[in-house]
Parts: structure tokens; sequence; C-alpha cells
């Protein structure tokens, strides 16, 4: 039977919903069909749970992890809910949610191309240079492709809450739930200025109100993640998604941006492509459509995509009210613009390219006048140990604020050190620290 990581996800057809036909070795209430849920962690999207539908409801005290198995995979909580959203738990439900563990070995539908040792670009931790991906304005292909979260269900024979039998059967996933994923929209922007056309990702909040006002967020991506397809920087991690979780919605309801693109947009060698003011222009043009607040635009981005916002703050410096950069440089001699900027700085000690390239940028700004503060954290830090490390430097009270994870400690136990582990894991963990996100939100020009 084919496997799930031999298919490719595709943007069209990811969140569709169809029937399934379920071989049953009895008669009676067998599934109406099942639905595979994925949720985004800091390293990209896992298969989590699937979602099993019943013609009847089944109640909580008919159902255990005995009663279903998943090849190679882990089952942690089995539920009634309401709806294939494992968020709708309910004491008994014409769905059944079965939790999957997000640590097994299969979870992750992350699908390495192979990778060139080039010494330099991708490998050694930026987006550009020689040997690297390529310059600014060079189309580009994603290192990473995401399997379809394709499962297999065997399950036992159960009873529905009105005591109907359910007979044993296996159940094949037919459609995807992609947790916040799928709250984003599809779109693209074509600039009358530089003449790009510019795919991107939108998430317009909850109850979205026209009277009211609200900030908006721009993610930009890697290069590891350029791509023609417009999710890619959905999947590939937390940047664009921890905004736009209930829980942060909840306390910091805001839009998310997240563009696409399908070229290198900065390079080591300071350069941007033209995408920079496509960008800026798709920004204004969504302060013109929806009711965003112009003084409360914030951008972040990671390596390639935290240069840009760099490049962004050196040209109008003006424009954001805050930037929250990961594992990024610039040349140091073109960063005096952005000394008055409010900036959140965020790289590993073990990232021989960000580390460096921010020391050397923070100098240069403090030579400009500005104040900084500096601290060291450990990425392997609970949340409230990174809250309290939070509120030690917050209380400086300064606007530009650059921490440093330790040596070693944001690369997984048995990872090794070489390449690029040290850039690409400070982004596994920086967007999973509220106390930054709670930050940018509160600068306002």
């Amino acid at each position: 039977m084919t496997t799930r990581r031999q298919f490719i996800l595709g943007i069209t057809s990811a969140g569709a919903l169809a029937a399934v036909s379920i071989p049953s070795r009895a008669q009676g209430a067998a599934a109406l069909g099942a639905t595979a849920i994925t949720r985004v962690f800091g390293d990209g999207t896992r298969l989590v749970a699937v979602a099993i539908e019943y013609p009847e409801a089944i109640s909580a005290e008919a159902l255990s992890a005995d009663v279903y198995s998943v090849p190679g995979r882990t089952i942690t909580e089995v539920y009634p809910a309401d709806s294939a959203d494992p968020a709708d738990r309910a004491e008994k439900g014409k769905f059944v949610i079965v939790a999957l563990s997000p640590d097994d070995e299969d979870a992750s539908l992350a699908v390495q191309a192979p990778r060139e040792d080039k010494g330099s670009g991708k490998e050694a931790g930026g987006p550009g240079g020689p040997g690297g991906p390529g310059m600014a304005g060079d189309p580009s292909t994603s290192d990473t492709t995401w399997a379809s979260p394709d499962a297999t269900i065997a399950q036992s024979e159960l009873r529905t809450a009105d005591g109907e039998t359910v007979p044993e059967a296996e159940i094949e996933t037919s459609s995807v739930h992609n947790l916040i994923i799928d709250d984003f929209r599809q779109l693209e922007y074509t600039d009358p200025e530089t003449g790009d056309r510019l795919a991107y990702n939108l998430f317009v909040p909850r109850d979205y109100d026209p009277s009211k006002s609200y900030p908006l967020v721009n993610f930009m991506h890697d290069a590891g993640a350029t791509s023609e397809i417009t999710r890619t920087t959905l999947f590939q991690g937390l940047g664009a998604i921890c905004w736009a979780s209930p829980e942060d919605q909840a306390k910091r309801p805001c839009f998310v941006l997240a563009p696409q693109y399908a070229e290198i947009i900065a390079d080591d060698a300071s350069n941007t492509s033209s995408m920079l003011d496509t960008t800026i222009n798709l920004i204004k043009s969504l302060t013109e459509e929806y009711s965003i607040d112009p003084d409360r635009l914030y951008t972040t981005g990671q390596s390639g995509g935290g240069m840009m916002s760099i490049a962004m703050n050196i040209k109008y410096p003006d424009f954001f009210a805050a930037s929250f950069l990961v594992a990024c440089q610039w040349d140091p001699l073109l960063v005096a613009p952005m000394a008055g900027n409010r900036l959140f700085i965020l790289v590993s000690q073990d990232d021989d390219k960000a580390f460096p390239g921010q020391n050397a940028i923070t100098e240069a700004l403090e030579a400009e006048g500005a104040e900084i503060s500096r601290a060291e954290w450990d990425g392997t830090w609970t949340d409230e140990q990174f809250r309290f490390a939070f509120d030690d430097i917050d209380a400086e009270g300064n606007h530009i604020n650059y921490v440093t994870f330790a040596a070693g400690t944001v690369i997984p136990e048995g990872e090794s050190t070489a390449g690029a582990s040290g850039h690409r894991n400070t982004w596994r963990i920086a967007y999973t620290i509220e106390p930054i996100r709670e930050w940018v939100f509160r600068q306002n020009k």
C-alpha cells in the first residue's frame, strides 16, 4: 500500500471533505469516514489525531485506547466530540477523536530534499551568498515538502450510546483538517508599482468587526521555505501560525500576513529583491481594504525573512511599530536608519552567521545612540523560565532587546551541531515564547 509520505500535500485538496469506503467484517452502524488532523510545531507540521465520524453518537464510557490502533503510532487519548475539531470534546458525540503522540518518529510530515554540502547559504546559516541557494531575485525551491497525512485505523467492535453495535473495521482517512492553517486565506497580489505578483496567506480575525481597528503582523519565511506552493510558509513552522492561534487571538486579535515567496528575497551580500517594495505595498493595500491600524503594523521573520525585515526598517524606518528579528544578519554599515526602532532580536550562539552578525549590528546601533538591553537565555527553558527572563530584560525599558541562546541549548539531544543546526533550531523555539509576542503588541507608533 502506498504510504502517506509518497504523496505531497496539495494546497487545493488538503481541506476537502469526501466520503470513505470502509471495509467491515460485520453488518451494523459502521463509521462514515475519518479525517486526519494536523498541527504545526516549531519544526513543522505533524499528524496528531484522527477524527472518526459515526452515524450515531458514541459515549465516552464505550471508548478506550484499546478500541483503536494505528500502525507505527502511539494513541494517547480517545474521546467523543461534536465535530472533527479536537477542541469540541463532549460526553457523547458522533465523532471520536483518536489522539496520536506528536513525539512518534513517524508523526512529522516533513520530507527533506537531498542537500548539497555547499559550505554556506542554507547549510551554513544564511539564505544567500557564494555557494548558497542564490542571490536576491533568484528563483529557488523549498528544501522540505509536506507529505499527505494519510492513516489507517483498526477499530474493534464497540457500541453506540443507544446500544447499537458498531462492527470491527479498518478505517482509512479521506480528508484533512489542518489546525489553524486552514483558517488562513490564500490570495494573490499584483503590485501596480513593481509589476510583481505575490502569493500570500492572510488570517482575518475571527468575528472581524470593521468598526474596530486591528493590528497586523507580517511574517516572512526563510530561504528554505521558498516555494510556488502558497501554504508552504504555514506548514514549515510557527512563525505565522503562533499569532493566529485561538489562544493568542483571544488575548490579542490581529491580522496575520504570511507572504509566500518564489524567489530569494534577501541575500548575504545585503541585497533584496523587488519583493521588499511589493510586500510593503501589499500591506498598504490591506490597510485600505480592512480596518487595520497603520500605527500597529509589525514585522517578523526568520533567517532571510528576518533579513528582509531589517532591510524594510532601513528603507522605511517609520513603517513598522516593532520588529521581531530571528536568526538573521545584515551589513552593519547600513543599519543606522533603524537606530530608533523598536526591535527584539533573538539568535543562537551556535549560529555562525547570525550571532556575529547581530553582535556587529547592535554595536553599530549603539554607536548611533541606541540603548540596548542584552541577555543570554537557555533554549531548553520552560515557559515559566522564559517569562521570568523576559521580565528581567523588559524591566530595563529599552527600545531594543538583544537575546542570545547559550551555545548548545537550541539543538535537540542527539542532533549534530554541524551545518545550520544552530541556525534552524533558533526559530523552532523563538515563536513559542509568548512574552515576546506580548512585547510586540505593546508597541505603538
